[in-house]
């Protein structure tokens, strides 16, 4: 007979000691406090700081545009001679300086002939609300018009101006963030590489960035031209119906194509509001409506993403997200910004080992730049 049954023995039922699995469970519940602390920390700052942090962004943009229209400058080849650094510097801000003058240019022209127009839109909007009188009833017109009646149109222009005086002393001082981000180029990598040493990154360092840069180059450069494309065809329907204040109907359509899904519909539809106040007719409107919208489905849906897609490695769900959290932050400029600073922290999770598997989640097709080829 056996010593000792071992169904019956106290030992062999006992249970292990739960001390280093609590251990376990208590660093991983500190970590995910630690996580959530900061990301709320991070977004609150985000929202507070918006007035001094949207124009670092936007100056941040501006100066990799430069440096992107530089950098090919420098590189061209003319029998061995290569233009200096300076010279690439020097035209570079000419050309972006030139495109943002001309757009302030078009705006600050046609804001002073609109704020004239102001009276005869009134007239024409009433006209406007006769019409849909007619086609929808009484009733239904009744309330448009009392919506519009509280619309105090002298309080929309001097909102207008305001708007122009606050964009006006934005714009300087993004001019002053990009002079001395051009002036302290080569100097802020190198103090970066030093500072980062310490922490054992240093050698990511210079990967990440050129990563980034080449990420926003491609990305301002194409989406640059296809919003160009856009705004120029749009301009040209314009032109050819006669709708007033073309050119400003034209830039908006440049400008709102570089908010991502949403802001090539609201391009279509401003002009559509314009030409449906002022034409007594429908068939401008819907030559609008159909022709610009048609265009814009296919600019969106065909060269857009061909051309886009090979720039930025983030899934359609991710451009949504990011869309609606930087719109959310900081604004209609968020919305503008959403795509390049969703890159730049792609980017950047992608080159730090814990972040990593978030930048996974956050690519369109699960591949990073670090990853090696083949892979």
């Amino acid at each position: 007979m056996p010593l000792s049954d071992p169904i019956s023995d106290p030992n062999s039922d006992r249970p292990s000691d739960p001390q280093p699995e609590r251990a376990g469970l208590t660093q991983t519940l500190a970590r995910w406090r630690d996580v959530l602390l900061v990301v709320t920390l991070s977004i609150y700052g985000l929202y507070a700081g918006a007035r001094f942090l949207v124009p670092l962004a936007v100056a941040f943009l501006v100066f990799v545009l430069i440096t992107a229209i530089s950098d090919r400058l420098v590189r061209i080849d003319l029998g061995g001679w290569h233009p200096p650094t300076w010279l690439g510097n020097l035209l570079g801000v000419t050309a972006v300086l030139t495109g943002l003058f001309a757009v302030m240019f078009i705006f600050g022209t046609q804001a002073t002939s609109f704020a004239r127009a102001i009276p005869s839109y009134e007239a024409q909007l009433d006209q406007l609300i006769s019409r849909l009188a007619n086609m929808i009833g009484n009733d239904a017109a009744r309330e448009i018009n009392s919506s519009f009646v509280n619309i105090d149109m002298g309080q929309v222009a001097r909102s207008a101006v305001g708007g122009a005086q606050s964009f006006l002393t934005t714009f300087l001082l993004i001019c002053l963030y990009v002079g001395f981000m051009l002036a302290e180029r080569r100097v802020l990598t190198r103090k970066l590489e030093r500072a980062l040493d310490t922490e054992g990154l240093g050698g990511e360092l210079g990967p990440m960035m050129a990563t980034i840069s080449s990420g926003l180059q491609g990305y301002i450069g194409v989406k640059s031209f296809i919003s160009a494309i856009t705004a120029l065809l749009s301009y040209a329907v314009f032109r050819w119906l006669g709708l007033e204040f073309a050119e400003t109907w034209a830039v908006l359509t440049f400008a709102l194509n570089f908010i991502p899904s949403i802001g090539s519909v609201f391009a279509v539809l401003f002009a559509t509001l314009a030409a449906l106040i002022q034409f007594d007719t429908l068939t401008p409107v819907l030559i609008i409506l159909l022709g610009c919208g048609t265009l814009q489905f296919l600019i969106g849906n065909m060269l857009d993403p061909a051309l886009t897609g090979r720039r930025v490695n983030l899934s359609t769900f991710m451009v949504i997200i990011a869309l609606t959290f930087w719109t959310t932050i900081w604004g209609i400029l968020g919305a503008f910004l959403s795509v390049p600073l969703t890159v730049c922290l792609l980017i950047v999770f992608s080159h730090i080992p814990a972040t990593r598997p978030l930048a996974v989640m956050m690519s369109k097709d699960g591949r990073l730049s670090t990853d090696p080829a083949g892979a």
